[in-house]
């Protein structure tokens, strides 16, 4: 897919180190490294904390495919021992360990989702399992001896919690050491991460010199809003996975917050498609005056649908969904279900949905049956009814 040299094409360089970053360490050094067309092990590092890679985590992906493509090294490490410690970066309150089978579950696929987006022939990979389990004391305090209280206290997040009263393990401290250490194992150049793994970042390079290496320059991407304009987190689910099917992946981009002239959607533009800047800008103007969001929102959905399928497949997602929402009719597939007692029983049973969040859907009258808005959880189905549920859920009962 990509030629071996290395290249300093100028306007790749500038949008590497510009488009959906956040900040760079020491930007003057990368820049004029990537300048000098020096081949750099550019490192990149993911928690299996869910079970599938959503496209907030793929900004940094997609930043680490750019290095790809001027002929870099990227480096793919996924960390299941990182995982079971738990990063504490973005979290209010303590992260649970996870099980060593949790985390092995979590990443069945994960190399196989990354490759969507990463020429898997020319990737590096990784289990950080693979030394930080061989790690001994002695190499655990000399990182340790590197960082000061004071500096872990004074992350934000972490000044928050002890201000609240709230506990913070000593296993959340260790955490930066862990992730600095998977630096220097691959001898990383450069480290990507999203914006609240700076200080993750900046332990790699203070552990680096203590065995020898020099400090990895890192870039951080912004982060991402899920579809409703929290951080996009798999635990909140108002995530679009990169897996998700084509239907339901445009789907949940038509849902993204559009209010505040569409900051959200321009954010999304930026950081979760490959289109132009110029067109970029060109669409942020035109919902800056007055656009639709809706029709920016049709655009930008095909624009990601494409990414991880193809142009074909986004324009019959945007047929499909035109002829759900917009003209109400039913869609071409839909789940279908054996005639078996109650809509709520149906539905629990196709959708995994919870009794209290069924009823909580009925009295918004968000279910219904054959067109008809259902009042009573205990409604009886019989063959060829049509239940929907909310505004995208479809089941046949056949």
């Amino acid at each position: 897919m990509f030629g071996s040299k290395i290249k300093t094409d100028e306007n790749k360089i500038n949008e590497i180190l510009s488009r959906g970053v956040d900040r760079v360490e020491k930007r003057e050094h990368l820049e004029k490294r990537l300048r000098e067309g020096k081949k750099l092990r550019v490192k990149l590092g993911i928690d299996p904390t869910s079970q599938n890679i959503h496209i907030g985590r793929a900004v940094a992906l997609w930043k680490l495919r750019a290095f790809q493509e001027l002929g870099h090294q990227a480096i793919l490490i996924i960390g299941d021992f990182t995982a079971q410690i738990g990063d504490t970066s973005d979290k209010s309150s303590e992260r649970p360990m996870l099980s060593e089978e949790q985390v092995k579950t979590n990443m069945k696929t994960y190399f196989d989702q990354a490759f969507k987006i990463l020429d898997k022939d020319k990737t590096e990979t990784f289990y950080n399992s693979e030394w930080l389990k061989k790690l001994c004391a002695i190499d655990i305090s000399k990182m340790a001896d590197a960082f000061g209280l004071h500096e872990f206290e004074a992350r934000e997040v972490i000044s928050r919690r002890i201000k609240e009263g709230k506990r913070v393990s000593l296993r959340e401290v260790l955490y930066p050491l862990f992730q600095g250490y998977d630096s220097v194992k691959v001898s990383a150049d450069v480290e990507l991460g999203g914006s609240d793994q700076w200080f993750n970042l900046l332990a790699g390079r203070s552990i680096q010199p203590l065995y020898g290496q020099q400090p990895q320059d890192i870039l951080t991407t912004h982060l991402l809003e899920g579809t409703d304009k929290r951080k996009m987190s798999s635990s909140w689910g108002n995530v679009i996975n990169i897996t998700d099917e084509p239907n339901d992946m445009f789907g949940k981009v038509m849902r993204i917050y559009d209010g505040e002239d569409g900051i959200v959607i321009r954010r999304y533009l930026e950081r979760a498609t490959m289109m132009s800047m110029e067109e970029v800008r060109k669409l942020e103007q035109e919902l800056k005056t007055g656009a639709n969001p809706r029709d920016i929102k049709k655009r930008l959905a095909e624009e990601i649908v494409s990414l991880y399928y193809s142009v074909k497949v986004a324009r019959e997602a945007s047929d499909e969904w035109e002829k759900v929402f917009s003209n109400k009719e039913l869609p071409s597939e839909m789940e279908e279900a054996k005639a078996s007692g109650t809509v709520t029983t149906v539905i629990a049973g196709v959708f995994n949905v919870s009794n209290s969040e069924i009823k909580r859907l009925i009295n918004e009258k968000a279910i219904s049956v054959n067109g008809e808005a259902v009042s009573d959880w205990h409604y009886e189905v019989k063959k060829g009814d049509i239940i929907k549920v909310g505004s995208r859920r479809f089941v046949k009962i056949v």
